[in-house]
C-alpha cells in the first residue's frame, strides 16, 4: 500500500472514529432526559430499561478505545494526528463515565419508592437536566466542530449547574427537616443530585481536550509549569 493510500485510510478512521465518538455522546444526552423523566415518574421499569441500554454505551465506547489503539500501532502517527488520537482516548473515557453516571441515576429510583416530590424540587430537577443536556450537548458540539471557543465556555456554564446542584442539596434538607422525605430518600435525592453536577464535570473535561486538540495545551499545563518551576528551584536549591 502506497503512502497516499495508507494515509487516505488513517484519515478514514479518524472519521469514522468522530463519527463514533458524536454518536456516543448522543447517547448519553438521550439518557439524560429518559432518566430525568422516569426519575420525576419514580418509574422502576423506566430505570430498568435504562440501565440494560448502557450496555450498548459500554461496548461502543470498547471498540472506540480499540480502534484508538490499533491506529497508534499500526500507523505510527505524529503531531497533529497523534494529537486527535490521544484527545479521541480521553474522550472516550469521558462519554463512558457521563454514560454511567446516567446509568447510576436510573439505579438510584428503586430506592426511593414512595417519594413525592414536592414541586421545588421537581423543579430544580427538571433544571439540572436541563443545564446538563446543555453542558454536555456544546461539549460534544466543540469536538465536533474543534471550536476551541466553545469549548473554553463549558466552565461557566457548569457553574450554572453547581449552583442548582446546591440549591438542590439545600432543599433536599429542608424537605426532610419538614419530615416531607425520610433520611433515606433525602440521602439517595442527595447522591442523584451529585450524578447531574458530575456529567457538568465530564463534560468540562471534554471541553479542556478540545482545547488541546486545536491548540495543544491544556489549561491545566499552568500549574504544572509553576510545580515545575518550584522543583527545578528545590532541585537548585
Amino acid at each position: 500500500m502506497s503512502n497516499d493510500e495508507t494515509r487516505t485510510q488513517f484519515q478514514t478512521l479518524l472519521e469514522q472514529l468522530r463519527t463514533d465518538l458524536v454518536h456516543m455522546g448522543a447517547m448519553v444526552i438521550e439518557g439524560i432526559s429518559a432518566v430525568t423523566e422516569a426519575l420525576l415518574a419514580v418509574d422502576v421499569a423506566a430505570s430498568d430499561q435504562i440501565v440494560t441500554a448502557d450496555d450498548e454505551l459500554d461496548l461502543l465506547s470498547l471498540e472506540a478505545e480499540e480502534m484508538c489503539i490499533e491506529m497508534l500501532a499500526l500507523q505510527q502517527p505524529v503531531a497533529i494526528d497523534l494529537r486527535t488520537i490521544v484527545t479521541d482516548l480521553k474522550m472516550v473515557a469521558e462519554i463512558e463515565r457521563s454514560g454511567d453516571l446516567v446509568t447510576n441515576i436510573a439505579k438510584a429510583i428503586p430506592r426511593i419508592q414512595g417519594v413525592e416530590l414536592e414541586p421545588r424540587l421537581r423543579g430544580l430537577i427538571d433544571r439540572m437536566r436541563e443545564q446538563a443536556v446543555k453542558l454536555f450537548g456544546l461539549a460534544i458540539d466543540a469536538y465536533s466542530e474543534g471550536d476551541a471557543g466553545l469549548a473554553s465556555a463549558l466552565g461557566d456554564l457548569d457553574d450554572r449547574l453547581d449552583d442548582l446542584h446546591n440549591d438542590f442539596i439545600d432543599t433536599v434538607f429542608s424537605s426532610r427537616t419538614d419530615r416531607l422525605l425520610t433520611t433515606q430518600q433525602a440521602v439517595q435525592l442527595a447522591v442523584i443530585g451529585r450524578f447531574y453536577e458530575r456529567i457538568g464535570d465530564h463534560a468540562v473535561n471534554i471541553g479542556e481536550r478540545v482545547q488541546y486538540l486545536v491548540t495543544g495545551e491544556l489549561p491545566e499545563h499552568a500549574g504544572a509549569q509553576r510545580a515545575r518551576a518550584r522543583r527545578e528551584a528545590e532541585s537548585a536549591g
